[in-house]
């Protein structure tokens, strides 16, 4: 009875457990694969154009490299190094993409690089695809260039001198931080854990230096991917976090100097003018008195003017 009991409360458990696994596994074979599939048809070809850039561009500078001349050219080129200048390394960084790992099987890598490439530019497209390939690849170049600098030791964050000299090239940063983006984006936790899981265990079985760069790669692909889709609130919070700034009193400008006025002429005396009548009060029946009789003229008496008639 009490195997019984513990089988019958394991069964709701699992049960969810079943649906919740079936839910992410349909979720995640729509946004991998199913939409991009989507977009390949919609776009056409054009929609692997990236893809099929850096593809041909590793080839290309793996055939040039098979020649002493050619690999000279690489070098200067791509050859990224931490015992560089930062200003060389910067500039070296864009072609280092397509420039072959000294470790790494350029035939094995061409179909991971293809891949993510592609399935990027289907999701997010070209200028997006760029800038998360650039700077994962970029993050990994600088912080490995921060841990040579450390020295060895601090827990085991540093790195010996000697890394400096080794060749840091190759698209798998780039290729670590695509597949761990668009993960991040699109909630895929399978392809999070194959690649994410998969560095790990690398910079573990093989503590060097690109093992290092692959952890950084996915650190920064991680951070890039949380924050997207919230570019509204960071602006928001950057403008809240700015010293607000109180407006004061603005000076204001001096006036001109009126000039002086020329003086008026005399003006000539104006006739003084007949004093207006005053407005009629209205008269009412019972306000109405009599005027008395004029009296009779006397011959003494001066004739009247008009006014006074």
């Amino acid at each position: 009875m009490t195997a019984e009991r513990h089988l019958d409360r394991l069964r709701p458990a699992a049960a969810r457990l079943a649906r919740f696994t079936g839910r992410t596994l349909r979720g995640e074979w729509h946004a991998i694969v199913v939409d991009p599939v989507r977009q390949l048809a919609r776009r056409g070809l054009s929609g692997l154009l990236l893809a099929f850039v850096a593809a041909f561009g590793v080839i290309f500078f793996h055939d040039i490299a098979q020649r002493p001349t050619g690999a000279m050219w690489v070098t200067r080129l791509g050859g990224v190094k931490a015992d560089l200048p930062l200003w060389l390394s910067l500039l070296r960084t864009p072609v280092s993409l397509y420039v072959p790992a000294l470790d790494l099987p350029v035939w094995a890598g061409i179909t991971q690089l293809f891949l993510a490439f592609a399935l990027a530019e289907l999701t997010l497209g070209r200028s997006r695809t760029l800038a998360i390939a650039y700077a994962t690849t970029l993050a990994g170049t600088l912080v490995a260039r921060l841990m040579i600098a450390i020295g060895p030791g601090w827990s085991g964050l540093g790195l010996p001198a000697a890394c400096g000299q080794v060749l840091d090239t190759g698209p798998s940063a780039a290729v670590v931080g695509l597949f761990t983006y668009l993960s991040v984006v699109r909630r895929a936790p399978v392809v999070f854990t194959l690649t994410g899981g998969s560095m790990v265990w690398e910079s573990i079985a093989v503590p060097n230096l690109a093992g290092r760069e692959h952890l950084i790669a996915v650190g920064s692909a991680v951070v890039l991917g949380l924050l997207h889709g919230r570019r509204a609130r960071l602006r928001a919070l950057g403008r809240s976090l700015l010293p607000t700034r109180t407006p004061g009193p603005s000076p204001t400008a001096p006036t001109a100097p009126t000039a002086p006025t020329a003086p008026t002429a005399p003006t000539a005396p104006t006739a003084p003018t007949a004093p207006t009548a005053s407005p009629a009060l209205p008269v009412t029946a019972s306000a109405t008195v009599p005027a008395p009789a004029s009296p009779h003229p006397t011959s003494g008496r001066a004739p009247m003017t008009s006014l006074e008639r």
